[in-house]
C-alpha cells in the first residue's frame, strides 16, 4: 500500500487469502491523504498496475464548523431554483455541501476569496427534499475537513395546476374528439363518393353496350 507516491504497508498472504487489510488504530494527520495498492505474487517477479487510489479525509474538530443559510427558506415549489450558502473565516477553503442519506458530498466549492460559497439547486424537485449542511477544507490542508456545521431543511412540494388548467385541458380534449369524429366523416364521406360514381360508371358502360348489340 503506498501513500501519496511512498510505500506506506506490506502484507503477505498464504494461498487461501485474497484481501489485504490495512487498519489505523490511531490516525494523526499525516495518515491522511491518497492511498493506492498493487500486488506481486511469490512465483514472479511482474508487479500489477496500481489500484484505483482512494482518498483518507480526516476531520480535524479544532476547526470551527461553518454557517450555512437557505433562500428560499424551507418550503418551495417544483421548478425553482433554491440557494445553500455556506462559509467561514477561512479564505481560500473548499466547501461541500452535504445531504442527509448521500454518503459524499454533492458538490464541492472554492469561493471567490470571500470566505462564503453557494451552491445552487436548479429547478428543484420533490427529490430535492431533505437536509442539507456543510464542511470545509482549509487551504494547504486538503485532506482535513472541519466538522459539519447546522443543518437547514428544503421541501419541495409539487406545483400546483394554474386555475383553469384542468378545464382547458378537458377543452382540449373534446376539440380533439371533435376533429377525429369530424376526419372519420369527411373520409366516409369521400368513400361513399368514390364508391358511388364508379357504380354510376359502371352502369354508364353497360348501357352504352347494350346500345352497340
Amino acid at each position: 500500500m503506498y501513500q501519496e507516491g511512498r510505500w506506506a504497508h506490506s502484507k503477505f498472504l498464504d494461498e487461501k487469502q485474497d484481501t489485504a487489510e490495512y487498519s489505523f488504530l490511531s490516525t494523526t494527520q499525516e495518515d491522511a491523504g491518497t492511498y493506492w495498492c498493487h500486488y506481486q505474487v511469490s512465483e514472479s517477479e511482474d508487479i500489477s498496475g496500481k489500484s484505483v487510489p482512494v482518498e483518507l479525509v480526516l476531520t480535524d474538530r479544532t476547526f470551527p464548523p461553518p454557517d450555512i443559510s437557505l433562500h428560499p427558506e424551507q418550503r418551495v415549489g417544483t421548478g425553482t431554483n433554491v440557494t445553500i450558502r455556506c462559509w467561514n473565516d477561512d479564505d481560500g477553503a473548499t466547501f461541500l455541501l452535504h445531504k442527509d442519506g448521500r454518503p459524499a458530498p454533492i458538490q464541492r466549492l472554492v469561493p471567490d476569496g470571500v470566505g462564503t460559497a453557494s451552491f445552487t439547486l436548479f429547478a428543484v424537485t420533490p427529490a430535492d427534499s431533505g437536509t442539507y449542511t456543510c464542511s470545509y477544507r482549509p487551504r494547504n490542508y486538503p485532506f482535513l475537513s472541519s466538522p459539519l456545521g447546522d443543518n437547514v431543511t428544503l421541501e419541495v412540494t409539487p406545483t400546483p395546476a394554474p386555475p383553469g388548467a384542468e378545464l382547458a385541458s378537458h377543452g382540449n380534449r373534446v376539440e380533439a374528439v371533435v376533429r377525429g369524429c369530424a376526419a372519420a366523416l369527411i373520409f366516409g364521406l369521400g368513400v361513399f363518393f368514390v364508391i358511388d360514381a364508379r357504380s354510376l360508371w359502371i352502369r354508364r358502360d353497360e348501357s352504352l353496350g347494350g346500345e352497340g348489340m
